[in-house]
């Protein structure tokens, strides 16, 4: 390795995403490759095969002996000339199994032995306690042995590659493997060659790689000697990547006190002079308060909080109407409907009127500007609705579905909508045809999402969302957008929201939720100071991701040149799974007990989300299978709708990577 060129690349590995797991993981391949050390007088470790060849053939457990592998080419393997190019396989004497007692039969469990599985296995060096302890019987029943101590740990199935050696005696589940090292090879080198090995699986439902492939696995043996000299240069090097990474985080953490701070002395400017001296500061010093696209966000959540409790009108001449005022003519403006609308509209507008009488909202003790008020979501509008409840019927064109998952931070996005017929989008709109302007609020998954319906995009309601129409010339509807967004508005969501899996608000709550009500001149002016920060923020965020994206690949490029480390196969490669599913998978409407939906239950059981990937392996069986099921609960409304939900082709250059 060349010293200057390590030197060099340092910074960019260490200061990117990751970088000091990529570090670490650099450390680990120049030990395996001979450049982590200088040697000055080679020995030869051919011998040492020979020798751990002739252990397995006096060993007393023939039936757990491993087989000499198959001989590999050096060519594949980078590693000085005198070490010994060979296959896990030939590295190990013996290789044990493990067993599968009965989880129902009370008398196996509760014992003494320790019970290893891959809930076990930290990433830690040795496995030294287990959280289940079998017995006697039941480690008989398990047809698994008792591991002595000393023997190396690997997970074979679920868990795949993880390592340890255990330390205490224990028996081993299904998922692993123990492997007993003769004395030619240090256990922690062994350790060292493992964790950079490609263990790579393959299966349908849980991934998993066969013995027979795990002993196959290329590998290098040095000479006993400097096996010791690299496993003591790599602790070395691993405890200085753990100073390395205590200091980032030390940084990172005084990064944030020190923004937050800044944040905090911005929102506590008590005059005008104060808070353009503070914002000033801030605007000047963001580069140093920020260096993830994370930090940008929260900022963003502080300028709405400003925003939302008057600092931000310090910085203009305030209106001299008061926000009481603009509630009175909403008021007189909603009555005055009701009088002339007809039909369906003027039933809304008498159900609004009826509401706001027996409405009890209580007050968020917040101070506000003297002249504006609290007012609930309700007082603010000219009419609020709910959505059908009916599970929708798609259609290949038509009609803007909106779902939930169609809403984010603060836009309404219609690239990936479903659609409904006319029939169906006139059904749903029955009550209240959404126009250009409106307001759709979700209720659930995710719960408190906002975003105005745009010109010329017919669209409706899909489940679980609600609709806010505001008298447009009295509130500004990015106003209200605004103030949902706000932190301190969504923390009042969050204490009215129920629900022990899927958080989510009832109607009654949601017309409930406070809002700040200043003049609308002066909402005008809010608007427009939001708009411009946020575009400032949005430059900082795009400068954060590119430097992140190529801190990145700096990293990728710095480690290929250093350990100049290719992953050409010197065999036919593993079959890897030929399609993979994407997208989150989250719960829909609660299916009654008696549904066939196996899959919105086990995301019942699990937070109402989970990656496909997971629920995949949680309900078992053939891809295909799993998919057919998914659409079909899709179908039903049980599950939501993924935002990109398709089962895609891997590509072969995915596949071997």
């Amino acid at each position: 390795m060349d010293a200057q060129q390590f030197l060099a690349e340092f910074g960019h590995i260490a200061n990117a995403p990751g970088g000091v797991d990529h570090l670490r993981e650099l450390i680990l391949h120049l030990a395996i490759s001979g450049d982590l050390i200088a040697t000055e007088s080679p020995i030869d470790a051919s011998p040492l095969l020979e020798t751990i060849e002739q252990q397995k053939r006096d060993h007393t457990e023939k039936k757990r002996v491993i087989p000499k592998q198959a001989s590999v080419s050096r060519e594949i393997v980078k590693a000085p000339a005198h070490w010994a190019v060979c296959r896990l396989g030939d590295l190990a004497l013996t290789i044990t199994g493990g067993g599968t007692p009965s989880k129902n039969h009370p008398a196996y469990w509760g014992g003494d032995i320790p019970w290893a599985s891959v809930k076990d296995m930290k990433e830690l060096k040795f496995l030294d306690d287990t959280e289940d302890f079998i017995t006697e019987e039941g480690l008989k029943n398990s047809s698994s042995n008792l591991i002595p101590p000393g023997r190396i740990i690997v997970c074979t199935r679920m868990g795949l590659g993880k390592i340890a050696v255990n330390r205490v005696a224990l028996a081993i589940n299904q998922d692993l493997k123990a492997l007993e090292l003769p004395k030619e090879v240090d256990s922690n080198f062994f350790l060292i060659i493992y964790k950079t090995r490609e263990v790579s699986g393959t299966g349908t439902t849980v991934s998993g790689i066969k013995q027979d492939q795990l002993l196959a696995l290329p590998a290098a043996l040095p000479p006993i000697e400097e096996q010791s000299r690299i496993v003591a240069k790599v602790d070395e090097l691993m405890a200085l990547c753990d100073r390395l990474e205590q200091q980032q985080q030390q940084r990172r953490k005084l990064q944030n006190a020190l923004r937050q701070s800044t944040l905090q002395a911005v929102a506590t400017a008590t005059s005008p002079h104060e808070l353009q001296t503070t914002w000033t500061r801030l605007a000047d010093n963001f580069g140093q308060l920020s260096s993830a696209p994370e930090d940008v966000v929260s900022f963003k959540g502080m300028i709405l909080d400003l925003a939302m409790s008057g600092h931000l009108s310090n910085i203009a001449h305030r209106h001299a109407s008061k926000g009481d005022e603009l509630l009175d003519a909403i008021a007189a403006r909603r009555i005055a409907w009701s009088m002339e609308s007809l039909d369906q509209e003027r039933k809304e507008a008498l159900a609004m009127l009826k509401k706001i009488r027996i409405q009890q909202a209580s007050t968020p003790d917040l101070a506000l500007p003297e002249h504006w008020v609290w007012s609930s979501l309700l007082q603010v509008s000219k009419v609020i609705i709910d959505c059908d409840h009916k599970t929708p019927s798609y259609s290949t064109t038509g009609f803007h579905l909106i779902r939930t998952t169609d809403i984010r931070d603060g836009e309404m996005r219609l690239h990936s909508t479903k659609m409904v017929s006319q029939e169906s989008y006139l059904a749903r709109s029955r009550r209240l045809v959404p126009k250009s302007g409106d307001i759709f609020f979700t209720r659930e998954a995710p719960m408190g999402e906002a975003a105005i319906v745009p010109n010329g995009s017919p669209v409706c309601l899909g489940q679980r969302l609600m609709l806010v129409r505001l008298f447009e010339y009295l509130f500004n509807n990015r106003f209200l957008i605004y103030a949902i967004r706000s932190p301190s508005f969504q923390n009042r969501l969050q204490s009215s929201a129920i629900g022990m899996t899927v958080k989510h608000i009832n109607v009654g709550d949601v017309e409930n939720l406070m809002v700040p009500v200043p003049p609308r001149i002066e909402q005008d002016r809010i608007v427009a100071i939001v708009d411009g920060l946020f575009h400032l923020c949005d430059h900082y965020m795009d400068q954060l991701t590119r430097k992140q994206r190529m801190a990145t690949n700096l990293v990728s490029s710095a480690v290929s040149t250093i350990t100049g480390i290719t992953t050409e196969p010197d065999e036919e490669p593993m079959k890897a799974p030929s399609t993979e599913l994407i997208a989150p998978i989250r719960l829909g409407e609660t299916p009654d007990i008696k549904a066939q939906a196996p899959l919105a239950k086990l995301l019942t059981r699990h937070n109402g989300e989970m990656s496909a990937k997971d629920l995949w392996q949680r309900y078992g069986g053939e891809i295909d299978a799993f998919y057919a099921q998914l659409k079909t609960e899709v179908a039903h409304g049980w599950i939501q709708e993924p935002e990109v939900a398709e089962m895609r082709q891997v590509t072969a250059e995915r596949a071997e990577a």
